[in-house]
């Protein structure tokens, strides 16, 4: 039940009083408002309150002196409709920009911890201009009812990266609400029937993909990716169906309580290396205005140290800063029920003020640790613009994850045939151990993937020899050069029906590895019925069908998409894949890497066929679980010695990606009982299993 508060004093038209220090940014109380807000180096504070869709503010408030203690502003004002009103601050102080000091009454500030932001809702449209943004007074009133947490481990998760207006806005999705939070709910059928455990959603924090948009070759390019936050509190309200005055954020916690009820977590990706504000030429929005030197990493001229590579780099380490994020997370899982985070460029949040690395950063032990975000997933993308790349060597403090760049390089380049790096691809198959051992377990600390958003789709890493990024209008200059991708004959789309049957091959191969692979798996959405891109490798400008998902693929490749399914479904069926088990009672080692004679282990420069053996037993009783992966990167057959058995085991194979496109994956395995050798096919995966019968 809400507390009552009575006015103290009136300032304006307005009775005022004290506000609630301890709560930050704007909450509805009794008959008005509560405004929270802190600046450690302004001398002033206003409150500017403005009728919905107005230019100017029908009314501007100052904070009274009395109203301040510390750095922090808290004010209550009586007789406002939080309905008709939107918000935002303009502060006084110094403007000393060789001091990091940018405070300028004229300016409109949006509140760091507005939970709304207005005049986004319309995708691509933008109703005020540039340093205008405002602030809405949200009621968090959402009943969760018996909604739980589905609390998926690491080792049992399945990771879906998808962005939620790419994902259903095509026409070929067919949903009700494409490119929105409704559209996603529409198409969790299709999650549950792919298997996947998790969607990892790139940025639905509040950004303005007007920001920077241009023309070229006809098209309108935006800031499609959302990688620029202007709001690290406010769900983006242009993916939601329908405007939310004051409940922004609804139509998200929908989507996230029945995705909870169908099993599936919800990864956010969050962007807390840099902000929307840019460099020196940048916007002053939020942070910018409230505490520039405090927010940002600054040289010793006030200039913006740059190791986002976005113009700006967030001062994470500052005890104010760190405050503010770890406020932030704690609110979307307590208010939204996030699952998990995905951290961009993470290092960054492990450089100290003056940008250099830090040994224990605070930062990231505090969320390791903290009370709140005890069992919520933390992955970090463990590198920066700078130049600082921790994969292996990031301070996880036994909690954090991390997307393991290496387990992609290495698999694309040993996929394709070169498979002089053998040694290192057994180890990254096996949970990269030269990584994590003796800090934390591969097999929960390794996010196994092959393609994301940044980059190729799976079906462009083999089908394009480069990049074709033209589209965005830096003449093929943007985007990495390094894709380790195959084109297998041909660059781009062909007739050619041998580089087509190829490349489902090879694709083939890529999923079989990455399932049976120790890791969190994690896949791009549209990869599981040959979604691409054109070729481009970049595609964050690209709001059109360079980026979106054509769902028409589904059909035309619903073979392809029913062995990816296959894959993620054999990959649940056999933990002995995901950790470690009790020893086998066959006498199998847990897990053994090996060339084509699985009687003599040895992995050197030269192994083109590499086999891994995983197997155990989940409990003394449980009978033996065993899987042994063959690849042949080579382009010429060879037999393989399977491990020897005692009798009453034999193996059986489950996959043969050698054979012809609707026969890849048996649905009957074939048995293996009595033979000791098996014929790889080149450039091919198989998989066995273990089989006991009497």
């Amino acid at each position: 039940m809400q507390q009552e508060f009575a006015p103290t004093e009136k300032i304006g038209d307005y009775w005022v009083r004290p506000g609630l220090y301890d709560i930050s940014g704007a909450m509805p109380i009794p008959g008005g408002a509560n405004f929270t807000m802190h600046s450690n180096g302004a001398a002033a504070a206003e409150l500017c309150l403005f009728h919905r869709k107005a230019a100017e503010p029908f009314a501007v408030i100052p904070f009274p002196v009395h109203f301040r203690i510390g750095y922090t502003y808290a004010m209550m004002v009586f007789g406002i409709d939080i309905e008709e009103i939107e918000y935002c601050y303009r502060l006084d102080g110094p403007w000393n920009p060789a001091e990091g000091l940018l405070f300028d009454k004229r300016n409109n500030l949006l509140d760091p911890y507005a939970m709304a932001v207005v005049g986004q809702s319309a995708w691509g449209k933008r109703r005020n201009g540039p340093g205008d943004y405002r602030g809405r007074v949200v009621n968090n009133t959402y009943d969760w009812k018996a909604s739980r947490f589905p609390l998926i481990s690491m080792q049992d998760s399945v990771i879906y990266e998808l962005h939620v207006r790419g994902f259903t806005v095509d026409p070929s999705s067919g949903v009700q609400y494409p490119g929105t939070f409704a559209g996603l709910i529409e198409k969790i059928p299709h999650l549950r029937e792919l298997g996947v455990t998790a969607v990892e959603l790139m940025p639905i924090m509040e950004f303005d993909e007007t920001m920077n948009s241009r023309e070229y070759g006809g098209r309108k390019l935006l800031e499609y990716w959302g990688y620029n936050t202007v709001s690290f509190f406010a769900p983006n309200t242009s993916y939601a169906a329908s405007h939310e005055y004051n409940y922004e954020g609804l139509e998200l916690k929908n989507m996230v309580r029945i995705l909870h009820e169908n099993g599936i977590e919800v990864i956010m990706d969050v962007v807390f290396n840099h902000t929307a504000e840019g460099n020196e030429q940048g916007p002053i929005i939020n942070f910018k205005g409230f505490g520039n030197n405090i927010s940002y990493m600054l040289d010793r001229d006030g200039r913006y140290y740059n190791f986002s590579g976005c113009g700006n780099t967030f001062n994470c380490n500052h005890p104010l800063i760190q405050k503010y994020i770890m406020e932030c997370l704690r609110y979307w899982v307590t208010e939204y029920r996030i699952d998990g985070f995905r951290f961009d460029l993470a290092s960054i949040m492990g450089r100290n003020r003056d940008g250099s690395p830090m040994e224990n950063p605070p930062l990231l032990e505090n969320l390791a640790d903290d009370s709140i975000l005890g069992k919520t997933k933390l992955i970090a993308e463990a590198w920066d613009a700078g130049g600082l790349y921790q994969v292996g060597k990031f301070p996880a403090y036994k909690r954090w994850a991390e997307w393991n760049g290496s387990y992609r390089d290495c698999l694309r380049d040993y996929l394709k045939g070169n498979y002089w790096n053998a040694r290192e691809t057994a180890d990254r198959i096996i949970g990269s151990p030269d990584l994590y051992h003796g800090v934390y377990e591969g097999y929960t600390s390794s996010v196994n993937f092959l393609t994301c958003h940044d980059g190729f789709t799976l079906r462009d890493l083999y089908s394009y020899n480069e990049k074709h990024n033209e589209a965005n209008g830096w003449g093929n200059t943007d985007g990495a050069n390094d894709n380790r991708s195959w084109n297998c004959g041909a660059e781009g789309e062909t007739d050619d029906p041998a580089v087509n049957a190829l490349r489902r091959k090879m694709m083939c191969n890529a999923i079989t590895v990455l399932m049976c692979s120790r890791g969190t798996p994690m896949i791009l959405a549209g990869d599981e019925f040959c979604n691409t891109q054109f070729g481009n490798n970049n595609s964050y400008c690209q709001d059109n069908e360079i980026s979106w998902l054509n769902w028409r693929q589904k059909d035309e490749n619903r073979t392809y998409f029913e062995f990816y399914r296959n894959m993620i479904a054999f990959r649940k069926k056999h933990p002995c894949i995901s950790r470690t088990l009790l020893e086998a009672a066959c006498g199998l080692p847990p897990v053994m890497t090996c060339g084509i004679d699985a009687e003599h282990p040895y992995v050197d420069e030269n192994t083109s066929t590499l086999c891994v053996l995983f197997s155990g037993r989940q409990h003394e009783d449980a009978p033996d679980d065993g899987v042994f992966l063959v690849i042949n990167s080579y382009w010429e057959p060879c037999e393989v010695i399977l491990p020897a058995l005692p009798g009453g085991y034999h193996w059986q194979m489950e996959v043969n990606t050698g054979g012809d496109d609707g026969a890849r994956f048996f649905a009957r395995p074939l048995s293996f009982e009595g033979r000791v050798t098996a014929l790889a096919e080149p450039r091919s995966v198989l998989v066995f299993s273990l089989y006991q019968g009497w």
